[in-house]
C-alpha cells in the first residue's frame, strides 16, 4: 500500500526518531537505552538506501536532540527525505508560538519548510490551527497534520483549517494491537473523509517484538518498564506466540507481523530505528501480507488478552 502527500509517493512506513534524542524525555530516560551517534548515524544510512524516505521527529524528542542530530545527518548525506515534525502546544494559547516553535525546528533540521507539521497535542485547536494555516500559506509548512486527537479533535481541526484556507492531511495517533479497539472510530472516520492516519508505538516501544517477556523484562527505571509490567508481559504471551509463529512463516522477525498487520488495516507505521539490523528487517517485512484471517485472529487474541496501552500524554 502506497501514499501520497505533497505529490511524492511515500513508502507505506515512517521511520520514527524519538529514541535519537538525549536529556529530557530522550531515550535513556523514556527507552532506558543511551544513544549511539554512530550507530544512528549508520541507521540512518542503511534506512534511506532501502527506500525509507519519510522520517518522523518532534520538537520535544529530547528536548530538540532529536531533530538536530536529524537535521545533520540529511545534511551531511544530502538526503532527499520527506520530514515530519511536531510542536508540543502549551495549555494555554499565547499568539505567535506555533511561529516561534516552526523557527526553531526549521534551524535544528536545516530546512526552510516542513513536510508536514502536527500540532503534537489538541490543545487550544481553534487557535492553533488558525496558526497553523497562516504559516502554510505562507510555504513554510506543505501540510498540517494532528496528534493524539479524538474524531471531535479532528472535526474541529479541519473545519478550522478550511475555514483558513488549508485542510487537514493526516492524523498521528497511538495505534497497536494493544490499542485498536480505543482507535477504531478514528481510524473508520479517517478512512471515511481521505484524512491519512499515521500509527505511532505500533510495537509498544518493543512489547510486540517478541524479545521482552516476564523473564525478560524492559530495562529498569525506563518510562517503558513503568508502563508495561511483567504480569503484562504474561498475560499477552499468546499474542506473542502466535506472532511467533506468524514469522517462522513468512520468514520475519516477530516485530514485523505487529507492523504488517498495521499496514493491513490501512495505517501508515511509524517505526523507530537504531540501528542497521532493524532497518534491514523493517524492509524485508514491507513485504508480508497478511490474510485478513490472520490479522482477524491476531486481533481476537490481543483484545482475549486484557491489556490495553495508553501513554501518559494520551
Amino acid at each position: 500500500m502506497h501514499y501520497i502527500l505533497n505529490g511524492k509517493e511515500l513508502s507505506c512506513c515512517a521511520v520514527g526518531t524519538w529514541a535519537w534524542g538525549t536529556g529530557a524525555n530522550g531515550s535513556k530516560i523514556v527507552f532506558g537505552n543511551k544513544p549511539d551517534e554512530t550507530r544512528l548515524s549508520e541507521t540512518f544510512s542503511t534506512a534511506t538506501d532501502l527506500g525509507f524516505c519519510l522520517w518522523d521527529t518532534a520538537e520535544v524528542y529530547g528536548a530538540g536532540t532529536s531533530e538536530a542530530l536529524l537535521g545533520k545527518l540529511i545534511a551531511e548525506r544530502s538526503a532527499d527525505v520527506i520530514l515530519s515534525t511536531k510542536h508540543l502546544p502549551a495549555s494555554r494559547y499565547k499568539k505567535g508560538e506555533c511561529r516561534r516553535a516552526l523557527e526553531g525546528s526549521l534551524k535544528r533540521l536545516r530546512r526552510d519548510s516542513i513536510d508536514i507539521y502536527w500540532l503534537h497535542s489538541p490543545k487550544n485547536i481553534e487557535q492553533n490551527m488558525a496558526e497553523l494555516a497562516f504559516l502554510q500559506n505562507e510555504g513554510l509548512v506543505r501540510s498540517i497534520g494532528l496528534s493524539n486527537g479524538s474524531v471531535y479533535d479532528i472535526r474541529l481541526a479541519d473545519i478550522v483549517l478550511r475555514e483558513n484556507g488549508a485542510s487537514l492531511a493526516a492524523i498521528q495517533n497511538h495505534f497497536s494491537l494493544l490499542s485498536i479497539e480505543r482507535e477504531s472510530k478514528v481510524l473508520t472516520y479517517c478512512k471515511k473523509h481521505d484524512i491519512t492516519f499515521f500509527g505511532y508505538m505500533i510495537l509498544e516501544q518493543g512489547a510486540l517484538t517478541g524479545k521482552y517477556d516476564e523473564n525478560h523484562p524492559f530495562p529498569a527505571f525506563s518510562v517503558r518498564s513503568m508502563s508495561f509490567s511483567r504480569s503484562k508481559f504474561r498475560k499477552i504471551a499468546p499474542l506473542i506466540a502466535e506472532m511467533k509463529k506468524l514469522g517462522e512463516h513468512y520468514g520475519v522477525d516477530t516485530s514485523q507481523i505487529a507492523i504488517a498487520w498495521a499496514v493491513a488495516k490501512g495505517v501508515v507505521p511509524i517505526i523507530g530505528l537504531t540501528k542497521p539490523e532493524q532497518a534491514v528487517s523493517l524492509a524485508q517485512g514491507m513485504n508480508v501480507n497478511l490474510s485478513s484471517e490472520e490479522a482477524d485472529k491476531l486481533e481476537r487474541l490481543a483484545l482475549d488478552c486484557g491489556v490495553t496501552c495508553k501513554g501518559f500524554w494520551e
